[in-house]
């Protein structure tokens, strides 16, 4: 409808409308204020919705990046493939590695000068240096095991009783007894001194990958690709214990110092295929099985090669499929440092008995002795 102007002023004609209409406009004036106040104090979205008021925030802190130590020390370059294990000698000199090769070899740990070069076979999968530092123990292919002399690479010894490749060997600490593990499912226990075969454990389902001796000379753990670590009595082959929680087929294990926990990792390799996807770290009681800690510093696609407590037990240092050394607190689980030194997988990583380095070795065809220390 078109409006008229009245011929007369409506303030003139109805003067008392007038007024309420100033007091009106006034407080139509102040509700106008206070609608754009409060929709600027609550914006809307593109559809009118009002969203949440906007509070002043704190900068985001970004996740500290981990250190990286890039540099070693010694890298040894004496094998012509991958290396598979490494261990060192007890007054922390000289290091023992072997690999596909065939071959074990012990060098100087300080200059990388080779000492002497065994082949014990068409492959090489497991070494360990006796606790007495007189003897070198390699694992061959064809289920037999090399006892060598330390200083010389003499053959001392030739143990045949295991029927496909030697994937592990563990000393006992007072180097008399020395156990392996195959991928004939089974773990021999040995007499040093008079060779003889003293128990068989045929716990597992599947290969054993890896075999740890309890620092207090009382059991063994044993890793397989059945999925589980077993853990049994080092004297009589009782069985104590099967550990399943890390859900995938196991490769390492490694006890603590003190003898109370577990530290055990999954993977596969070779003709087994590798492990794609609920891979995992645990750390677990050696007594009841429960678990302790599940280490988040890699995904579930991550494999664990290689882990290895610290002689002091705070620390452990893990070797992976993705190139990389870990260092991380045993008690948190916290990343502490990585070492990226390695091209291809780590198969093995081992700390000098005075802990302040780390011998890894590598599908790469090294063994890198480097400080786990900024």
């Amino acid at each position: 409808m078109k409006y008229r102007t009245p011929a007369t002023p409506a303030a003139q004609r109805f003067p008392f409308r007038h007024s309420l209409f100033q007091s009106k406009s006034y407080i139509l004036l102040v509700l106008c204020i206070a609608l754009v106040s409060a929709c600027a104090s609550n914006p809307t979205n593109a559809s009118g919705t009002p969203t949440s008021s906007r509070t002043p925030t704190s900068p985001v802190t970004p996740t500290p990046a981990v250190p990286t130590i890039t540099k070693a020390l010694t890298t040894y370059k004496g094998h012509t493939g991958a290396v598979i294990g490494a261990s060192w000698s007890p007054d922390g000199k000289n290091i023992a590695s072997c690999g596909n090769d065939g071959t074990v070899q012990v060098w100087q740990a300080q200059t990388g000068q080779m000492l002497w070069n065994v082949r014990i076979g068409r492959y090489a999968f497991a070494v360990a240096w006796s606790p007495d530092g007189q003897t070198v123990a390699g694992g061959a292919a064809d289920g037999s095991i090399e006892l060598l002399n330390a200083t010389n690479g003499h053959l001392l010894a030739t143990y045949i009783g295991q029927t496909s490749f030697i994937e592990g060997l563990a000393w006992s600490p007072d180097s008399k007894f020395i156990a392996s593990g195959s991928q004939d499912n089974t773990v021999n226990v040995w007499n040093v001194s008079t060779g003889k075969l003293l128990l068989t454990y045929k716990g597992h389902t599947d290969a054993v990958q890896r075999v740890a001796w309890s620092p207090d000379g009382s059991r063994i753990a044993s890793a397989s690709y059945d999925g589980s670590v077993q853990v049994w009595d080092a004297k009589t082959g009782q069985h104590l214990l099967t550990y399943k929680g890390n859900g995938a087929p196991v490769w390492e294990v490694a006890w603590s110092p003190d003898s109370t926990h577990i530290v055990s990792g999954t993977g596969s390799a070779g003709g087994n295929g590798a492990v794609t996807e609920h891979n995992s770290v645990k750390i677990w009681d050696a007594t009841s099985g429960q678990t302790i800690l599940t280490y988040t510093g890699i995904n579930d696609t991550t494999q664990t090669y290689a882990l290895a407590w610290s002689p002091d037990g705070t620390r452990i240092a893990a070797g992976n499929d993705d190139n990389l050394v870990r260092i991380w607190d045993a008690a948190s689980g916290h990343t502490l440092l990585e070492y990226s030194g390695h091209s291809d997988i780590v198969f093995k990583v081992a700390w000098s008995p005075d802990g302040t380095t780390i011998a890894s070795a590598s599908a790469d065809g090294t063994v890198q002795v480097w400080s786990p220390h900024l």
